[in-house]
């Protein structure tokens, strides 16, 4: 399939990136300092946050791989998406509250108020380290499926994604990153809506038709166990409660999540993001699975050999090669803004954490307009350095940079997931079991990760089971010998329990 990105095609795109970076200058005219940078000023609706932060969650290699999953294979992986079912009721039911009510500044904030500065600056430089490679990576592969299918040079696509999240980031702060991102989870709904459209009416029997084949040919589920009780094994329980429990610690220990709840102080906007982006998650979810399937359908009706190689580029193939001039642009539109929701999320995040969690802890007497004008420096040299980190990348052979960066500091946010979750549900754990147990779970985690045979699915589970366990019994271990953790209440789900009865 030979692409054809016309002029036209490259006017929308280039259009809508400058349309971007003025909306994302055009929110903040006033100069942002301090909280306002940081939180922003209250003046944006819940709404706005909670497509940000569904935005945030779909980078552009969701929006290639969902379609390419399906296309190549089956549904299976859908299931991971109805992890929100336990994900979304447990944030809401025993974390936010407490969120709600500690007026925390950051995610890791509640490290040091619950246990000590030393886990507060440990979760900060793990997010930070996660949240710089993840950046590079996620320039750098959707930039080369991109310049595959449209001829642009891969560089010049790393280039426009990452310079102009960079300006508008350290430019205007969470307000300029949350309005922004709303308009980029619209652009990317709305492609992937049309696309599915053109589709549908491009195959002979329309929907009835892709479910029909989609059952004959076992596109939607195969022979995987809906069951084992050996829960290390895969099957589709495991992948819906390993996703669960990984989509939790997204919410309520990484910084980018948990710094848009924190743009409100009202527990049921709180909620109202929760729900929204859980159902936008699913739906866009199913949405993309759904493109992947007729995708296959579409190709088979065609006649021919099915397209093969890499499934990723199926969908930017079709894109591309099969749909009308400017309509194109639009939907390719739509693969980057997914990809700058993400970066410009990342750099806000990466510059609150460092500036608040890490120098501000340090240096106590900082303030705003130096604590501002650091966070504009950190997001302004972070988004530079993971750009050209991205363009290294585009040179070197790492096909599977992603998956490996993504396991194993998934494995480490996984860890601190769990340490948040051992301080908001137990009431005797302290700062030394914290530490330890943090220490052990991660020895547990590295093992299982790389000398066993278990499913990746379990590692969020075991993950949590070992924080719980380790952390808990290391602080019985050490209760009477931890001064550190006298005064420290109001920090358990069971204060905040206590407190509403």
């Amino acid at each position: 399939m030979a692409g054809k990105f016309a002029f036209i095609d490259y006017v929308i795109l280039f259009a809508y990136l400058l349309f971007i970076l003025y909306i994302g200058i055009a929110v903040a005219k006033k100069e942002m300092k301090g909280k306002e940078f940081f939180k922003g000023d209250g003046s944006i609706p819940w709404w706005v946050t909670s497509v940000s932060l569904f935005a945030t969650l779909l980078s552009p290699i969701s929006f290639l791989s969902l379609a390419g999953n399906s296309y190549a294979g089956t549904w299976e992986l859908w299931v991971a998406q109805l992890g929100l079912f336990i994900a979304v009721p447990a944030a809401i039911y025993f974390f936010l509250p407490v969120y709600r009510k500690l007026n925390l500044d950051t995610a890791y904030e509640y490290l040091e108020r619950r246990f000590d500065k030393r886990m507060r600056i440990l979760g900060s430089l793990l997010f930070i380290v996660y949240q710089i490679g993840r950046m590079s990576i996620i320039m750098y592969l959707p930039a080369i499926a991109l310049a595959a299918v449209t001829g642009i040079n891969t560089v010049v696509i790393i280039l426009f994604m990452g310079v102009i999240a960079t300006i508008y980031s350290s430019f205007g702060g969470l307000k300029s990153v949350l309005w922004t991102d709303f308009i980029q989870g619209v652009v990317l709904i709305g492609g992937g809506l049309f696309a599915l459209i053109v589709l549908l009416f491009s195959i002979n029997g329309g929907l009835g038709e892709v479910v029909n084949v989609g059952m004959s040919d076992q596109k939607f589920f195969s022979d995987v166990a809906i069951f084992d009780a050996n829960l290390v094994n895969n099957s589709l329980f495991i992948i819906f409660l390993g996703a669960g429990f990984s989509t939790l610690f997204s919410y309520i220990s990484s910084q980018d999540m948990v710094q848009r709840y924190l743009s409100t102080d009202d527990l049921k906007e709180m909620n109202k993001m929760t729900y929204l982006n859980g159902f936008l998650s699913l739906g866009t979810a199913t949405l993309f699975f759904l493109i992947g399937t007729s995708l296959y359908v579409f190709y088979l009706q065609k006649g021919g050999v099915l397209p093969t190689g890499k499934s990723d580029l199926i969908f930017a193939n079709f894109i591309v090669s099969e749909l009308p001039a400017g309509v194109s642009g639009l939907l390719i539109a739509g693969l980057f803004a997914a990809g700058q929701s993400t970066l410009s999320t990342g750099l806000n995040s990466v510059a609150t954490s460092w500036t608040l969690d890490i120098q501000k802890v340090l240096r106590k007497d900082m303030s705003d307009e130096k604590s501002t004008k650091m966070a504009r420096t950190v997001s302004a040299v972070v988004g530079i350095f993971s750009i050209a980190f991205a363009i290294v990348l585009a040179y070197s052979d790492v096909g599977s940079a992603y998956s490996w960066f993504n396991g194993l500091m998934g494995l480490a946010l996984g860890i601190i997931g769990g340490t948040f979750t051992l301080g908001i549900m137990t009431k005797k754990a302290n700062s030394k079991g914290a530490m330890l147990g943090f220490i052990a779970t991660t020895a547990v985690a590295i093992y299982i990760s790389y000398f066993t045979d278990i499913t990746l699915w379990a590692y969020s589970i075991i993950n949590l089971v070992a924080s719980i366990v380790f952390g808990y019994g290391f602080s019985l271990l050490f209760a009477k010998k931890d001064e550190e953790e006298d005064g420290k209440e109001g920090l358990t789900f069971f204060d905040y329990n206590k407190s509403t009865l």
